[in-house]
């Protein structure tokens, strides 16, 4: 750049400056345009944990709002529009992008792929999912209300009918939910084809399926899971805009169509939805409790095995979500016992996470201590699970505080607890710097305080009744304590988020330098270096074993074991 002619009549510090301009404009470019899986796999990333930042504001809104008996913070349909932002966000804002972003800055780096199957596909995925996100959230921008959300949709993020029928849901609020849903959804079937592309035909010699790392096992089989489940709700997405504008009555039950049909449609997309989020945080789990343990993973065959098994169990368990509705008492012991059946498989995977901790050498880093956190958080949500998968109590329980607890035990104290554990675990990967242990560990401690005083106190609320979508109660309930506890403790948790965020950006500035392979670990994205060249590799790798870097690290350990 120091070559370039000075334009006429600029002075040498002007032309110093436009340089700088004319670099940060390359660079910007150089972003923008990118089909190399590590800059799309970063870009997912960052773009999740902004609307994690979002939904974590939305949320602190609704539990400002609940704090206290009849509070005037926020009005019915202002608070209704914050509740349909905030968990529409948290699914398909950040769970999703951010579990398919480190598939790919990770998978082609696993099985010593130079990148994806298919790079302008992995790109165009990435773009779709961004304008999906940028047009849900355009809707803030529409009509006129209180905290600038008068467009906004205020429909649930489930969007039940009839309530999003132009005649109880007029304006576009609606539309803009629907369509934003519909291109984000085409971007996760782009990169979860591109994913199932890149493992079958990409894979270095010598990987054979069995000598997979488990994080790639289960984002082959979650990349399955997403065909099968993203399909059926686009498909309701494009049959919600003709109800609204082309006069179809899919779902108009006084016109012959019937609202139950939504419902159907929703949850046969929404429960295997959950273990689309969840199989990406058993496979993050997967890797780093072995490292900080020093052992291999107990049971890897059995570990493949179960996670196929939920993908299959997890397709017929969605009207457990409908006990309530009327189905027949067949039809609701089908569901329960299906329900119990996803139990074996995922029992199986905490036992074996439990086998490996069990004699390790276990070294207690933050990513650590987050899968360690994710181990018990996540037993609690799968009991709480089996108790909603009684279809008795399910009627007690059900539209309750109580499944609010569940499920957020599931989305929080399942996945978050392994996304950040994921973050921490390959943030020097990707930046070649580490995080601040110690600002970690305020992250940690503050978070799970904040994540117990908040989830744990709402499954007492729901025992004492507390519908889940009031949006104030009255004094005399006798909920009035356990509210301002449970509010107390989204702060905590705020306040533990942010602290993650300003470790995350300071540390890409000041961070110690971590080296190629900090952690000692075995599968292939340590051997090289960090952050990774674009090609990722010089040459083509060739693995004997599961755990190819640690195998030629420490031939002689006791743990060690030859694939052949």
């Amino acid at each position: 750049m120091s070559d370039l002619p000075m334009p006429i009549g600029e002075t040498p510090e002007a032309a110093q400056g436009g340089i700088r301009s004319a670099d940060w404009l390359e660079w910007l470019h150089g972003w923008i345009v990118t089909v190399d899986h590590k800059r799309l796999g970063i870009l997912y990333i960052l773009y999740s944990i902004f609307f994690l930042l979002v939904a974590g504001a939305e949320a602190l809104f609704i539990r400002i709002q609940l704090a206290i008996p009849n509070n005037h913070f926020l009005t019915a349909q202002v608070y209704n529009r914050f509740f349909t932002m905030h968990g529409t966000t948290m699914v398909f804002l950040v769970g999703m992008p951010i579990l398919f972003g480190f598939a790919n800055y990770i998978v082609p780096l696993q099985i010593g792929a130079r990148d994806m199957a298919f790079p302008r596909l992995n790109a165009l995925s990435f773009w779709l999912t961004a304008f999906g996100g940028l047009l849900l959230y355009y809707s803030f921008l529409g009509g006129s209300g209180l905290y600038g959300v008068g467009n906004a949709p205020d429909v649930g993020w489930f969007a039940y009918a009839p309530l999003t029928a132009r005649t109880f849901s007029p304006g576009n609020a609606t539309d803009y939910w629907a369509l934003a849903l519909i291109v984000s959804g085409f971007g996760t079937l782009g990169t979860a084809v591109n994913i199932i592309a890149t493992i079958f035909s990409m894979r270095c010699r010598g990987m054979t399926l069995m000598r997979m790392p488990l994080f790639t096992w289960l984002y082959l089989v979650v990349s399955g899971l997403t065909l099968v489940t993203i399909t059926p709700l686009t498909a309701a997405q494009f049959m919600l805009l003709i109800d609204r504008y082309l006069g179809g009555h899919f779902f108009d039950t006084q016109a012959g169509g019937s609202a139950l049909v939504w419902v159907h449609f929703f949850w046969i997309f929404g429960h295997p939805e959950v273990y689309v989020l969840v199989l990406p945080a058993f496979a993050i789990a997967n890797e780093i409790i072995p490292v900080f343990s020093r052992k291999a993973i107990f049971g890897y065959p059995a570990m493949v095995a179960a996670s196929v098994g939920i993908m299959f169990v997890s397709l017929g368990v969605w009207a457990h979500h409908m006990f309530t509705v009327g189905m027949t008492s067949v039809t609701n012991a089908f569901f329960v016992l299906s329900t119990m059946l996803v139990g074996i498989p995922t029992g199986i995977k905490i036992f074996n996470w439990i086998a490996t901790i069990w004699g390790g050498r276990i070294r207690f880093s933050v990513a650590m201590l987050f899968c360690l956190g994710f181990l018990y958080q996540f037993l609690i949500a799968g009991l709480t699970g089996i108790m909603l998968a009684v279809a008795p109590l399910d009627w007690q329980l059900h539209n309750s505080y109580f499944v609010i607890a569940h499920f957020h035990y599931v989305l929080v104290g399942g996945i978050v607890f392994c996304i950040f554990a994921g973050l921490y675990y390959w943030y020097p990967k990707a930046t070649g710097r580490m995080m601040s242990e110690r600002l970690g560990r305020w992250h940690f401690w503050l978070f799970v305080i904040g994540f117990h005083i908040t989830f744990d106190t709402m499954h007492f609320l729901g025992i004492l009744g507390m519908p889940r979508s009031i949006y104030t109660y009255q004094p005399d309930r006798g909920w009035n304590t356990l509210n301002m506890i449970i509010s107390v403790g989204g702060f905590i948790q705020a306040i533990a988020i942010l602290i993650f965020a300003w470790n995350f950006i300071v540390s890409y500035f000041r961070g110690d330098e971590a080296g190629d392979d900090p952690w000692d670990a075995w599968t292939l994205e340590w051997t090289t270096s960090s952050p990774p060249p674009v090609y990722n590799f010089a040459v083509e790798p060739e693995v004997r074993s599961r755990r190819p870097l640690w195998d030629l690290k420490h031939p002689h350990d006791p743990d060690w074991e030859y694939e052949g």
